[in-house]
């Protein structure tokens, strides 16, 4: 496994995604599968990164805290927390996944026949543009982005 620090072009958001290697992660941002959370904006690239030194391996690990993580100030963002922050949303997000509707690239045309009646209300999700996302949310249509990026089904083997 290898981690990224990704940026989108948008709005210059940076975030942390893994991938099973190099040639991964070129594949799938060669397909336009990797979205920024905070934007949904898929035009990213690798962000300039600190090296990551792994700890001797004759010291003792810190004893992690039990339970989830429900609120944390700022100040106490270690990258530990975030990666388990981040663990915990994506697990929330599989868990919820299964019980919406896949529309692909029609999100938005589904997302705004629902709004206007045009079709039964469901929990759906998709792809949008960052366009697309954000006409809906200047429509008063409630969508936002997936906070982990996933793959559309036609696309995993």
């Amino acid at each position: 496994m290898i981690v990224f620090d990704l940026c989108c072009a948008i709005g210059g958001h940076r975030f942390e995604t893994w991938f099973a290697s190099s040639e991964s992660f070129a594949d799938q941002q060669g397909r336009g599968l990797i979205a920024c959370p905070v934007c949904g904006d898929s035009d990213v690239k690798k962000a300039v990164m600190a090296p990551r030194v792994g700890a001797k391996s004759n010291q003792i690990a810190a004893a992690e805290p039990a339970g989830p993580v429900h609120t944390v100030a700022p100040t106490d963002m270690s990258p530990d927390l975030i990666r388990r922050v981040v663990a915990e949303i994506a697990a929330k997000q599989a868990e919820m996944l299964p019980q919406s509707r896949w529309v692909g690239r029609d999100f938005a045309d589904a997302a705004r026949a629902m709004h206007e009646g045009r079709a039964p209300e469901d929990l759906i999700h998709g792809q949008a543009s960052p366009q697309e996302a954000q006409a809906l949310r200047d429509d008063g249509i409630a969508a936002m982005p997936l906070l982990v990026p996933i793959a559309p089904p036609d696309a995993v083997n």
